[in-house]
């Protein structure tokens, strides 16, 4: 069992939940670029790799949690490299989460309250500032 007043072992348990989010990200992203080269020639990956936004057909990514979902029913590699981007972007929040969860049941109120803002500022500014006007451009 974990003893939760032992701030060693909340940094540990955090730490774990971080470096998973990564990895997975990593690997996630991986998958996505070895999908990616599999299904193209290796003279269109560099088209498409290199850094020229002219090359890459707007077309082909998806820009939406339906589209990522329908791409990845169908292995569709910028899916599966979408997926991966956004479990890197879900791995801090799953973090201020945990904390969250961890001071409370710690019985630590101020922590639990800054903690819950901190989550709270995260998700809206993820979540609902794209559906303010003054924030898309």
């Amino acid at each position: 069992m974990v003893n939760l007043k032992d701030p060693n072992s909340m940094n540990k348990i955090l730490g774990i939940v971080l470096r998973s989010g990564v990895v997975l990200s990593g690997l996630i992203i991986a998958t996505g670029t070895i999908l990616f080269i599999a299904n193209h020639s290796l003279d269109d990956a560099s088209a498409y790799l290199a850094y020229n936004p002219g090359l890459i057909p707007h077309g082909d990514f998806p820009v939406s949690l339906t589209a990522i979902a329908t791409g990845l029913g169908s292995l569709d590699p910028f899916s599966v490299i979408e997926l991966g981007f956004l479990v890197l972007l879900a791995t801090p929040v799953a973090r201020v989460a945990l904390s969250l969860l961890l001071f409370a049941a710690e019985k630590d109120r101020i922590y639990v309250y800054l903690t819950a803002a901190v989550l709270a500022i995260l998700l809206f500014s993820m979540l609902a500032t794209p559906l303010i006007p003054l924030f898309n451009g």
